[in-house]
Parts: C-alpha cells; structure tokens; sequence
C-alpha cells in the first residue's frame, strides 16, 4: 500500500497578520493532485490541523472540505490526530459524518489501535495513533515533583508504554505504522512551532518509539527530517508551508511510504510547490540597493524580512512607498551605522552645542542622523529656556 504522511498544516495561521488561507488552500488542492497522480492509497496526518483551538470558520470549512475531497467518498481511508494545537474534543466532533467517509478523527490519546481497510489494495493498515499527550490530555499526573529531568523520564516512559500497549495489538499480516504529535529528542526545531515541552520535560526518547512499526508518522517539527532509530524508520514531514522567517530556504514536502507486512518500507519525499516562500533581505548598501532588487523583480511573489543599512531613519512616507512598490515586506527593520566617537571631556566643552545635540541623538537612535528642522527645533528650545532663565535672574 502506498501511504501519504503529511502534518501541522496549522490551518488559519497568519504572518504578522497577514491571511495566509489562500496559501493554504493551494496546498490542500495541491495535495487531492498529488494523491490521484501518486496512487495513494490512504493518509495520515499528523497532527496540529488547525493552528488554534478555536479556529476561524473559513478554516475549519477548508478543513472538513479537504479531509472529504481526500478521502473520494470512502475511497481513500484518511486518519487526523490532533496536535498542541487542535482542541482535540472540536476535532473529533465531526466523527459520526467522517466515519462515513472512511475518516478517522481521533482527538484524545487512546491505548486502543486504529485498524483502517484500504479498499483499493484490499490490505488492512493498523495505526498506533497518538494524539498530541499532554498530562491533561493523558488525564493523570506524571510526577509530583518539581524536578525537570524526572518529570522528562515519566513522561518518556508513560508514551513508550503507551506504545507498547498498543503495539501488543498488531496482527501478523497488517501494515504496522505509529503515527503521533510529540517532540521527540534530537530533531530540528525552528521559530515558528511553539513548544510542546516545558524546559525539555515533554521530550521522548528515540528509543522509546516502537519498534514493532515500520513506520513512525510524526508531527509538530516544521522542518521535514527523519529521526535516528535503530530499527524503526520515524520522520518528521514537516509543514506545508514557511511560517516564520527561521524557515527560510527550507524546501517543504509530504513523505510517501510504500509498506507491505513484515517488510521494510520504502520512503520517498515529495517537494511541494504551493504557498509563498519567506525570504530574508539585507541591504548593505541602504535605499538604493532595495529601490534596484525591487525593479528587478526579485522575490516578487515571497513575504520578506528586510534588514536596511542607514545613516539616516527612514521617514514614514519612504516606509510607505516601499510598502507600495512590494506588498510582501513583513518586517522593515533599520541597520544603524554605528557611531565612532573618541572625543575627551575637555574637547566636548569646544563643541557647538548643535553638533552635541546631532552626537546625542545619533547615540539615542543608534545612528540616525537629525534633520536640519529638527536640529532647529532644539536649537529654538534652548535659546528660549536660556531667555527664561535671564528673566528671572532679572
């Protein structure tokens, strides 16, 4: 059988409040191609549909319309796990309509296997699924002490018997897959998830993941990867799309597994196109250098992290026409020039106060230059405080 293994889609997710459900959707059309092109024969996802527990409606529409094209009227077996991110009780309430469709929705962690039919090869799949298994989820206390590593070893050891309960309940002649959303020791994290472990104490062991899947489905890291295990093949496959600036340059992808029972599996990764890449620019050489990328087209469908070099602070009306020329900038952020001084109390006292004041504010600004109406402003401040104080020693 041929299963597709995608995750933290976080539907609803904006940039700095920015919409991104367009992207979004692109990808959720990209991915109903990709499993009629491909011959997928069912998916898993794993985790964090949404990004917050109560999502807008037009996310939640996407979600319930994607799962269903998915699917091809129960074609298709599709099983969703929820994540950190997912009210588990909201996800798995639309269960009684999804069973319909051959969708498995399952929201709080369970010790039972999930056993999934694929109609189109005739094989059975069974699923160790692990919704994302906080103590309040898990619905106990792991350990009454305070003490960071001893809450990590109860709960590595409550997730791996976990596992093992449920891996008792594998038959012999099924595909046997793990599919959960933790954090598990050694991967690669970016910005963009917010973590699921307090100090390190929500992490699990790569060993404790087991051993007897062929394949463990993981999400919540956003950058696709797989995990060092001895005899188990686990990855992560990582968001549809960038959701921060720290993701910039990675490629995104979906993982496809082709299993078969009691045979190792073979994994491909499938790169993705959808959704606007998040790109960072730093213009050394100030206005100028963006004003040229600009005319040349450069990154013209990306969001971007700008990073600007300048003598001088950028006045609203310049932010504004840059706004204007590219409506991917993100964040606009100045690079002050750092400001060399190496001057002595006693030659401050032979400065023109106008060049002190110039010297004050570059230090306040971290650079920045005032204009001559500013400086005037000051210089008017002054000789009228100075007046003040002639009056009344009159």
């Amino acid at each position: 059988m041929r299963i597709l293994h995608t995750a933290d889609w976080h539907l609803g997710r904006t940039l700095e409040g920015r919409n991104r459900l367009d992207e979004q959707a692109q990808f959720l059309d990209e991915l109903a191609e990709m499993v009629e092109k491909e011959k997928i024969d069912v998916v898993l996802m794993a985790g964090d549909a949404f990004d917050t527990v109560n999502p807008p409606a037009a996310a939640e529409q996407l979600f319930y319309e994607s799962i269903s094209r998915l699917s091809s009227k129960g074609k298709r077996p599709v099983a969703v796990i929820s994540g950190n991110h997912d009210s588990p009780d909201r996800l798995a309430a639309a269960t009684p309509l999804a069973t319909e469709q051959n969708i498995t929705l399952l929201g709080l962690p369970t010790t039972n296997i999930q056993s999934i039919h694929i109609p189109t090869t005739g094989e059975l799949l069974e699923v160790a699924a692990l919704p994302y298994p906080s103590e309040s989820r898990l619905k106990e206390l792991l350990s009454d002490e305070n003490d960071e590593l001893t809450i990590r070893n109860s709960y590595d050891q409550r997730i791996q018997g976990i596992f093992q309960a449920m891996s008792k309940q594998f038959t012999s002649n099924a595909v046997h897959v793990a599919m959960s959303h933790i954090y598990v020791a050694g991967g690669s994290s970016t910005d963009s998830e917010r973590p699921i472990e307090v100090g390190g104490a929500y992490t699990v062991a790569a060993s404790s993941l087991p051993e007897a899947a062929q394949y463990v489905a993981l999400g919540h890291l956003h950058r696709p990867q797989n995990i060092k295990r001895a005899n188990t093949m686990a990855r992560y496959s990582g968001s549809p799309l960038a959701y921060s600036f720290s993701e910039s340059g990675y490629t995104k992808s979906v993982t496809i597994i082709e299993a078969k029972p009691n045979t190792p599996v073979e994994l491909t990764e499938v790169y993705l196109t959808s959704g606007k890449p998040l790109v960072r620019w730093k213009a050394k050489n100030g206005l100028a250098e963006v004003y040229s990328w600009i005319d040349e087209g450069r990154d013209k469908e990306a969001w971007i992290d700008l990073e600007i070099h300048l003598k001088d602070a950028l006045s609203i009306e310049e932010i504004h026409r840059l706004r204007k020329l590219h409506s991917g900038f993100v964040h606009i952020r100045p690079i002050f020039e750092e400001v060399n001084e190496q001057e002595t109390s006693n030659a401050q006292q032979n400065v023109p106060i106008h060049e002190l004041f110039k010297r004050f504010y570059g230090r306040q600004t971290g650079g920045a230059q005032p204009d001559d109406g500013l400086i005037e402003l000051f210089l008017s401040l002054v000789h009228e405080e100075l007046s003040d104080g002639e009056e009344q020693e009159r």
